[in-house]
């Protein structure tokens, strides 16, 4: 993570927030928070926050609430664009231990 991502969106928390809903599309808080190893209330508080601003939506899918990028923001497209940018200026490290997870369960009796 770079300073200068952490000064442009405020924090931290907000910075990782925003490059994992840029690299996966949506997020739960849980799952932004175990990832990055911080605690699900700051992680909550980004994402209302990004709801509240227009950034997000939400839905929810059994008990979990679900936050994906809103299709009505026009704020939204560049700021994609810029998110993608520094993805792609980070470490070949930090991209694989973050920003490359599975999405889906491996099938059952598939070899590893």
């Amino acid at each position: 993570m770079t300073p200068a991502l952490e000064a442009i969106f405020g924090n931290r928390t907000a910075a990782w927030t925003l490059l994992f809903l840029q690299s996966y599309g949506e997020a739960y808080a849980k799952r932004v928070a175990d990832t990055f190893e911080i605690r699900v209330n700051l992680v909550q508080s980004q994402l209302r926050r990004l709801e509240d601003s227009g950034l997000l939506v939400s839905r929810a899918v059994g008990r979990t609430r679900v936050f994906s990028w809103n299709p009505r923001s026009l704020t939204v497209k560049n700021l994609r664009a810029f998110l993608e940018a520094e993805l792609e200026l980070l470490p070949n490290d930090v991209t694989q231990k973050y920003f490359r997870q599975r999405q889906r369960p491996r099938r059952s009796g598939k070899p590893l």
